[in-house]
């Protein structure tokens, strides 16, 4: 959860109902789960906020395609973070993709902290509550998605693999047409 935070694509909407799951087994504590996967949200989220309160808005174009990061999605962060002001950040927590840049432009606006960790922390507590009970909820059918799992392995794999060909022959196209 810190790492989804802190702008690297590892999506909750994985990690915290196969958590649940976990709690349907018994094997974890809901309680725990919720609080944990908050915890690692608003301290990957004060790693995004940092980024952008010390490093700025060219910076983050500069190197945000590294961690998958386009123009547009600052931009509709931004944009959001503009139109809805500090609550942004408690509303976003609740949305998909935006949750995971919103703090971005909240320390690039220079966000007043307290306001940030305390909008961030309730907004990651109703979404990873969600998410633990959408997979308590599924209980055993994760044998049957884990069967599928397979799949979307491979369907990964090759979609990374096709990014690092279109990745290197613009590249080469780049460098061929500069030459």
């Amino acid at each position: 959860m810190i790492a989804e935070s802190a702008l690297i694509p590892i999506p909750s909407e994985v990690v915290m109902p196969f958590s649940g799951y976990l709690v349907a087994s018994g094997k974890f504590n809901v309680a725990g789960v919720i609080i944990a996967g908050s915890i690692g949200n608003l301290v990957g989220s004060l790693i995004a906020y940092y980024i952008g309160l010390r490093l700025g808005r060219e910076f983050i174009l500069r190197y945000g395609k590294y961690v998958l990061l386009r123009k547009s999605h600052l931009e509709l962060t931004e944009s959001y973070f503009k139109k809805y002001g500090d609550r942004s950040t408690f509303i976003s927590r609740m949305l998909p993709a935006v949750r995971t840049y919103i703090s971005l432009p909240a320390g690039v606006a220079k966000m007043n902290l307290k306001k940030f960790i305390i909008y961030t922390l309730i907004g990651s507590i109703i979404w990873n509550s969600a998410l633990t009970y959408i997979g308590i909820q599924l209980g055993q059918e994760w044998k049957n998605i884990l069967h599928y799992s397979n799949y979307f392995d491979g369907i990964v794999i090759i979609g990374v693999i096709v990014t690092i060909v279109i990745f290197l022959r613009s590249r080469r196209n780049k460098t061929t047409n500069a030459s």
